[in-house]
């Protein structure tokens, strides 16, 4: 009895290391990530992926680092190997979680950032695209606030490129703003941001629809 208890003991104790170990290194990429050490977090990220190989979510944030810091450059080399990197590591955590809206919004983000740089060269396929990427995300979680509010972007982004009014979607928008305030947060390091971004196109919906003097 005393061998046994000695047993679950040791396996208990080994299973707090496990996950202390895991989220320290969760909490050292954030924080990489938020003193602006993209390379240095990705690759943090890319290190917790390889040891922790049922989790999606290491290879989902290494990706999402890849694609954010790809907008604005100005090197089709650069930014061709960053997001080639970025959807390798967007595919593993697509393998691990299967037609998850949070990873397939990233896949949009990704094609995003192509159509940025060059959208000659790149709008005409990749916007079909991220149109099906989001109808799927929508039909699969139709009360994702992130979902909503990237869907909603997009359109309105689309409105703006042909010269069309945004103010339709601003429903939309207060609908994500809506979910993101009643959405539960009990996903330890789930991307559960958004509202802010979200809070910030509404007040200027809010400008585009107040009247005019």
């Amino acid at each position: 009895m005393r061998t046994l208890l000695l047993v679950i003991t040791f396996i208990f104790t080994m299973n707090i290391t496990a996950q202390t170990s895991y989220e320290k290194g969760m909490n050292k990429a954030f924080a990489l990530w938020d003193q602006q050490k993209n390379t240095e977090a990705s690759q943090l990220f890319e290190r917790i992926s390889a040891a922790e190989t049922d989790n999606w979510l290491p290879p989902y944030y290494a990706g999402l680092i890849e694609i954010v810091s790809s907008f604005g450059l100005k090197d089709e080399t650069v930014l061709t190997t960053k997001l080639t990197r970025a959807k390798e590591f967007l595919d593993t955590a697509s393998a691990i979680s299967e037609n998850n809206p949070e990873i397939m919004i990233s896949y949009a983000l990704l094609n995003t950032a192509y159509i940025a740089f060059d959208g000659a060269k790149y709008g005409m396929t990749l916007s079909g695209e991220n149109a099906a990427i989001y109808q799927k995300a929508l039909s699969i979680a139709p009360n994702n606030p992130r979902v909503v509010l990237s869907k909603t972007e997009w359109d309105m982004g689309a409105a703006k490129f042909f010269g069309k009014s945004t103010v339709p979607f601003c429903k939309d928008i207060e609908r994500a703003i809506t979910l993101f305030e009643a959405e539960e947060q009990t996903i330890p390091y789930y991307p559960y941001s958004g509202l802010e971004r979200a809070k910030a196109i509404s007040t200027e919906c809010k400008k585009e629809t107040s009247p005019k003097n």
